[in-house]
């Protein structure tokens, strides 16, 4: 996690003043990808990398954010705050700003620093933890309150309709309700969840591809789209299915024949990847991680296969993972098409198992 006295000096640099400090973490999913959206399950766990946003109310009327990770910074008169994305970093806070507008909660003029060191399109989460750490900021400036999953749906609004990524409200609230040393296992349609004890002796270890992807627009929203397809031609025939969760792999094969063939594969990866993700959080809260492993590359070869949203660096390097001493499972995590792996790893191998994989 950033130093704060780090991020404090930075803001210092371009502000000074009295400000107040709030971080948010990144995540990485261990199983579930996809499904967030489709009203499913997911099963994420904080991370100690995130981002700290440093704010003060300020006097003259002005907006001021400054990125250290973009090394910019951008400034609005009164009243000129965007009402619409720029395609440019600063969406991201400026949709905040916007989001808690829509919300009747007026934020006054501020100065506003972020530094993060969550690797950008790594598929670890930047984004979220940039959008709930300057909620929690912003708030504090209005003198509001919110509850964590009110804080989650609020950022998620402002990515998906000002930022324009189709994204779901798996990372925004695994930013707001992670815990140490713990997995998340959350229903995305009810947002209800549990979490599970990840063993002391099993590390996480997360590989970037240093292929780096992006959720707004592009492939994601394409495979978005082609999930929301399926679903409609499986609810015409099931008008219950509202969501793919809702949905089984019967109703696939008696109703798949109606659906393109990329559709009926993406369909098929989401619902059998929310039966996974289930198991997986049984697994672990059981302690079988040889199950859990196993369902790891089971979702890793839907993901590649059904889904089409691996890549072949993502390919190989899971492929190098799964022989190597020590590791329980291994796939790539995210939105897909670039990013990291996330392998579970015996602790006492970690370090070894990092060094040979990166050789």
């Amino acid at each position: 996690m950033v130093n704060p006295s780090l991020a404090r000096e930075i803001y210092d640099k371009h502000f000074g003043g009295e400000p107040r400090l709030f971080q948010a973490p990144g995540r990485v999913n261990l199983i579930g990808e996809h499904t967030d959206y489709a009203g499913g399950f997911v099963m994420p766990a904080a991370i100690d990398f995130g981002t700290v946003a440093v704010v003060a109310p300020r006097k003259d009327g002005r907006t001021e954010i400054w990125s250290e990770n973009f090394a910019e910074g951008v400034s609005f008169g009164a009243g000129e705050r965007p009402q619409e994305r720029r395609k440019h970093w600063s969406d991201y806070p400026l949709g905040v700003a916007w989001a808690l507008q829509g919300k009747g909660i007026e934020v006054p003029p501020f100065s506003l620093t972020l530094y993060g060191d969550v690797p950008l399109g790594a598929g670890l989460s930047s984004s979220a933890s940039i959008e709930v750490a300057t909620v929690l900021a912003l708030l504090s400036l209005a003198g509001g309150e919110m509850a964590r999953e009110e804080i989650a749906k609020l950022s998620q609004r402002a990515e998906n309709e000002f930022v324009g990524a189709s994204c779901g409200i798996m990372d925004q609230f695994i930013a707001c309700n992670g815990a140490a040393d713990h997995a998340l296992l959350l229903d995305c349609r009810s947002l209800e969840f549990r979490l599970a004890p990840i063993p002391h002796h099993v590390s996480l270890v997360i590989a970037n591809t240093m292929v780096k992807h992006s959720i707004a627009g592009g492939e994601y929203g394409n495979r978005r789209g082609e999930v929301e397809e399926g679903t409609a031609i499986l609810h015409r025939h099931r008008p219950e299915i509202e969501l793919l969760r809702d949905a089984t792999l019967q109703d696939l094969e008696r109703w798949g024949a109606e659906m393109p063939p990329n559709v009926l594969r993406r369909c098929r990866h989401v619902i059998s990847e929310n039966l996974r993700t289930v198991a997986a959080a049984d697994a672990l809260e059981s302690g079988n991680l040889k199950k859990l492993g196993d369902l790891m590359a089971a979702a890793h070869a839907s993901y590649r296969d059904d889904f089409e949203a691996s890549c072949e660096e993502a390919d190989v390097m899971v492929a190098l993972a799964q022989r190597l001493p020590g590791v329980v499972g291994a796939r790539l995590t995210g939105g897909g098409f670039g990013g990291c792996t996330v392998n579970l790893v015996e602790a006492a191998r970690a370090a070894e198992f990092s060094e040979r994989l990166q050789d």
